[in-house]
C-alpha cells in the first residue's frame, strides 16, 4: 500500500512555521505496513490543490492532505474537495453538534456563523469525527485513490490519524509487514562505523536493508525489513542485530528512536540510584534541556547552572578569581573546578562541566575557535579532555553536547 502526505498552507512555503505533521503522519503509516512514496507542501490555492490531487490519482493508494480546513476565507481545502469530486457543501448535524457544545459548552461563548460553517462538509464524504477540534477529518475516494482531509493544527491532525485513520485503514486494507530497528552509536563517524561493517552489511539479506543517519557525534542505523511473514522479519532483524552488536559492542549506547543517549543515561543513572547536575558555558544549558527533557529526569537530574559569563562563573559557581586569571576561562583548570563547584552546590553524584570558545569570535580567552574543555566530576575525581570541534558555532555546540553526554555514559558504565 503506498500513500502520500501533502500539506497545505502558505506559511509552511515561507518557513513561518515548520512542517511537523508529515513526520508525525509516515511513522505512524509505516507502522502499519503502508509505504510512503511522496511528501510535498503547496500553497493555500485551489488550482495547486486540483493539480496535486490529479498527480497522485491512482498512482498511490491513499493521499492525506493537512491544512486549509480552518473558517477564514483564505482556507479553501473543502471547496476544493467538492470541485474534485463533483461534490457539493452540505451541513452535518453530527458535527454541528459537536462544534455547538464545544464553543457554547467549553468556550462559554455564542457560536457564530463562522464557527457554524465548520459542520460544512462534502456530502458523500465519510465523516472522521474530530473531538478535540472543530474542523471534522473527512475521507474520499475517486477511482482507486482515497483522499483524506485533515486539520492542521497538530494535536488535532495526530488525535485523528491516531483514532480515526489508523483503525480504518487497518480494517479495510491488506499490508506487508514494515520492521524497523535503529542501533544508536556515539563516538565515530559515518565513514568510520561504514568501514568498521562493511562485511557484515554485504551479508544482510535481500529483504534487509540498511541506512546511516548521521548527526554530530552519533550516527544512527536503521534496519528495515519488509516482507509477508513477520515472525521471519523480526527473527531476521534480531539476528543480524546480535552479529552487529559482536563487532560494533563498544559504541553502541541503546535501540529504537527514542533511545537517545539521554534516554541511555537516564536508565543507567536511574539503576545505579546516581544523580547529575551540570555547569555550562559554551554549551549555554544545552546538556540540562537534553537531561531534563526524559521522562522521570527529576529522579537524577538537580539542576544546571549556564555560567556563561566569566563573572557568572565567579559570582555565582563560586570559582575564584586568580583561577580564571591564571589559566583563563577556557582552560582545563576551569571546567575541573566548574564541575567540582556544581557538584558541591548541587549534592550530586556526577557533574558534567563545559567551557570554550564557541565562535565565531573569542570571548574572555585567547584559546583557538572551536576549543572547549569538558569536565566530568565523579565520585572519585574529575576526567577533563581537551577537544578542537572546528566551526560553525553550532556544530561546535551540538558536539561538545553529545561529547559531554558520551564522557558521562562511559564513565557510569564503569560501574554497572
Amino acid at each position: 500500500m503506498k500513500a502520500t502526505i501533502i500539506t497545505i498552507g502558505d506559511e509552511i512555503l515561507i518557513g513561518q512555521i515548520v512542517d511537523t505533521n508529515s513526520g508525525f503522519i509516515a511513522k505512524s503509516l509505516d507502522r502499519i505496513g503502508v509505504e510512503i512514496v511522496e511528501m510535498i507542501s503547496i500553497s493555500d490555492n485551489k488550482k495547486h490543490i486540483l493539480d496535486a490531487f490529479a498527480k497522485f490519482q491512482n498512482k498511490v493508494d491513499i493521499v492525506i492532505v493537512t491544512g486549509g480546513l480552518g473558517p477564514t476565507k483564505d482556507d479553501v481545502t473543502k471547496k476544493t474537495f467538492c470541485e474534485y469530486f463533483d461534490d457539493e457543501l452540505v451541513v452535518n448535524p453530527e458535527v454541528l453538534e459537536h462544534v455547538t457544545q464545544l464553543i457554547e459548552g467549553y468556550f462559554k461563548r455564542p457560536i457564530t456563523q463562522m464557527n457554524k460553517d465548520q459542520a460544512l462538509v462534502p456530502s458523500t464524504c465519510t465523516i472522521l469525527h474530530n473531538q478535540v477540534g472543530t474542523a471534522p477529518g473527512m475521507w474520499m475516494k475517486k477511482e482507486n485513490t482515497v483522499f483524506v482531509s485533515l486539520p492542521g493544527v497538530p494535536y488535532e491532525m495526530k488525535y485523528l490519524v491516531e483514532e480515526e485513520i489508523i483503525p480504518k485503514i487497518v480494517r479495510e486494507y491488506k499490508r506487508p509487514y514494515i520492521i524497523h530497528k535503529t542501533i544508536l552509536t556515539y563516538g565515530q563517524g559515518e565513514s568510520l562505523v561504514a568501514e568498521r561493517i562493511e562485511n557484515w552489511e554485504n551479508n544482510l539479506p535481500d529483504f534487509i536493508k540498511l541506512a546511516y543517519l548521521p548527526n554530530p557525534g552519533r550516527v544512527r542505523l536503521r534496519l528495515t525489513a519488509r516482507g509477508t511473514d513477520k515472525e521471519e522479519l523480526e527473527k531476521a532483524i534480531q539476528d543480524n542485530v546480535k552479529s552487529l552488536d559482536a563487532i560494533i559492542h563498544d559504541i553502541i549506547v541503546g535501540y529504537e528512536e527514542n533511545e537517545t543517549i539521554e534516554t541511555v543515561i537516564g536508565k543507567l543513572l536511574s539503576k545505579e540510584n546516581k544523580t547529575i547536575s551540570t555547569a555550562e558555558s559554551c554549551t549555554g544549558g544545552r546538556i540540562a534541556s537534553l537531561l531534563s527533557a526524559v521522562p522521570g529526569s527529576s529522579a537524577y537530574f538537580k539542576g544546571s547552572i549556564v555560567s556563561y559569563a566569566s563573572e557568572t562563573k565567579v559570582n555565582v559557581l563560586g570559582l575564584s578569581q586568580d583561577l580564571v586569571d591564571q589559566y583563563s576561562v577556557v582552560s582545563t583548570q576551569v571546567a575541573s573546578a566548574m564541575a567540582l563547584k556544581v557538584k558541591e552546590m548541587l549534592k550530586t553524584d556526577y557533574a558534567i562541566a563545559t567551557t570554550g570558545n564557541a565562535g565565531p569570535s573569542k570571548g574572555d580567552s585567547d584559546a583557538e575557535i572551536g576549543t572547549v574543555f569538558i569536565a566530568l566530576a565523579t565520585p572519585n575525581g574529575v576526567i577533563t579532555e581537551e577537544f578542537n570541534f572546528g566551526q560553525p558555532r553550532e556544530k561546535v555546540i551540538d558536539r561538545a553536547t553529545i561529547k559531554s553526554l558520551e564522557i558521562l555514559q562511559k564513565e557510569i558504565l564503569k560501574i554497572v
